[in-house]
């Protein structure tokens, strides 16, 4: 019996160790629900506060452990820690840390996995998306794609808890959703500047009039009958008309000691955002289009992306497909070419140009040229312009592919020959920048090859890509 408990304890504890590590900013009401789903799920969970927190909703609110060094909220306990050594024992004990870091600055020690933003300031106060290889925003204030990968919608009502991948939460109306029928009635307001002290318990019951606390000696009064579901610790400095407390006028005291259905589901949306990543981490990925037009055409004579092929000039075939294609394939549209008619044109048609004047340094210095235009979490699609076959379906397959797999790479194939355009995940940034003279991600490419994800193409045209003139009589005779 001992034998089969431990296994189970060792499996449990394998299972937490690969669900990973997450930073939550912030420790209030909202984001304690956040943490508590997580918690459950197997998440290992530090959060991060200020030194004095005005945390309402306190008895469903690791905060308080800030000022009285633990804290429970339902069935989990959150400890409060001085270094993130003492957090990481806490967390294997089965707590959830809690740390004064208003700036958390802990983060390069801790090395989450995932940090969400759950301050709730209405914007942002300093992520990035770069914070860690998945970032979550909870609320107004983050835009999913620029300073971080998801958003999670806080606002009450139908889209309550939704994950968010592109744009914005719902804008703050400084106006609180219904419950019972009341908005913001329901809250309880300072008065006057100065400081708050409590003059009764969570969980009391009111009326409308009744005195609830004194800022400065200044009555502070419920503005509904109910149940006083949150109010301020004493000594907070307080400035007139800020929240400091909450009236339920549901009446059911225990909803004052459980997590609420706001942040139950806001939490669940967290969960969800997470396990998405985790499943399909190139799902949501902004994804950069990078067309290759420098060559020097040695072997063909002449400048070949100038020649015309089937009505059109041969440059112009591969950007028309990309352009027809849907807008949200592709975040980012770029052209590298060391020809100013291709940048001018190609530039009229939506595409960012970069001047590439040093061809002779081969293709490796227009991936360069390329990358330092491209966010550093965004995944990269490179195409040569010297393939006029190559379809829209064939690119928008490809993207696809990536996205529907967790591999970091992916490839049009034909025939059981890899070939162009390919896709390389932001973790293989640094191996393409350490790329020199004529040599293109292929190379990386090879280094892995059980990282890599085949699209196959109908077509073996569409892979040709034309080096010598002859190659264009032969496929358009074709």
């Amino acid at each position: 019996m001992n034998h089969i408990e431990t296994n189970v304890e060792i499996k449990q504890t394998e299972a937490a160790d690969g669900m990973g590590r997450v930073l939550i900013k912030g420790s209030g009401d909202l984001a304690s629900g956040i943490a508590l789903r997580l918690h459950r799920a197997g998440f290992r969970i530090l959060m991060t506060d200020i030194a004095v927190p005005t945390t309402v909703r306190r008895t469903v609110a690791f905060s308080p452990a800030v000022y009285q060094g633990r804290m429970q909220v339902e069935d989990v306990t959150g400890v409060l820690c001085d270094s993130v050594k003492v957090a990481e024992t806490e967390i294997q004990k089965g707590n959830i840390a809690i740390m004064v870091d208003e700036k958390a600055e802990c983060i390069h020690e801790f090395q989450p996995d995932v940090v969400v933003d759950a301050i709730l300031a209405k914007r942002n106060l300093g992520t990035k998306i770069t914070d860690a290889p998945f970032v979550v925003g909870v609320g107004p204030g983050f835009t999913a794609g620029e300073d971080c990968h998801c958003v999670v919608e806080t606002k009450r009502g139908h889209y309550l808890g939704r994950c968010i991948w592109k744009g914005s939460a719902i804008p703050n109306t400084g106006i609180p959703g219904l419950i019972g029928g009341y908005g913001l009635e329901r809250l309880i307001k300072a008065p006057v500047d100065g400081i708050f002290k409590g003059d009764v318990k969570i969980g009391a019951e009111v009326k409308k009039g009744d005195v609830v606390g004194h800022v400065n000696g200044v009555p502070v009064l419920a503005q509904i009958d109910g149940v006083v579901r949150g109010l301020l610790q004493d000594g907070v400095e307080v400035t007139a008309g800020m929240k400091s407390g909450d009236v339920d006028p549901r009446c059911d005291v225990a909803h004052c000691f459980t997590v609420s259905d706001k942040a139950s589901s806001i939490g669940g949306g967290v969960l969800e955002a997470i396990l998405n990543h985790r499943v399909l981490p190139h799902a949501h990925m902004p994804v950069a289009i990078v067309l290759l037009a420098a060559g020097d055409s040695r072997r063909f004579g002449e400048n070949k992306l100038l020649t015309e092929v089937d009505g059109r000039l041969m440059y112009r075939h591969v950007a028309d497909e990309v352009n027809a294609m849907p807008e949200a394939c592709f975040a980012k549209k770029i052209v590298v070419s060391q020809y100013d008619e291709i940048l001018k044109d190609l530039g009229k048609a939506g595409f960012e140009t970069v001047k590439n004047n040093d061809s002779a340094l081969g293709i490796s210095h227009s991936v360069h040229l390329a990358l330092d235009q491209i966010p550093e979490h965004y995944a990269v699609c490179f195409s040569v312009s010297d393939q006029p076959w190559l379809t829209r379906e064939t690119i928008q397959g490809l993207v696809t592919a990536f996205r529907k797999n967790n591999k970091g790479m992916a490839c049009v194939t034909c025939d059981g020959v890899d070939g162009n355009p390919v896709v390389f995940a932001p973790e293989y940034r640094n191996e393409l920048l350490a790329l020199s003279g004529d040599v293109g991600g292929k190379k990386v490419l090879l280094a892995h090859p059980e990282e890599v994800t085949r699209f196959l193409a109908k077509n073996p045209q569409e892979l040709a890509d034309v080096d010598e003139k002859f190659q264009l009589c032969y496929n358009q005779n074709d």
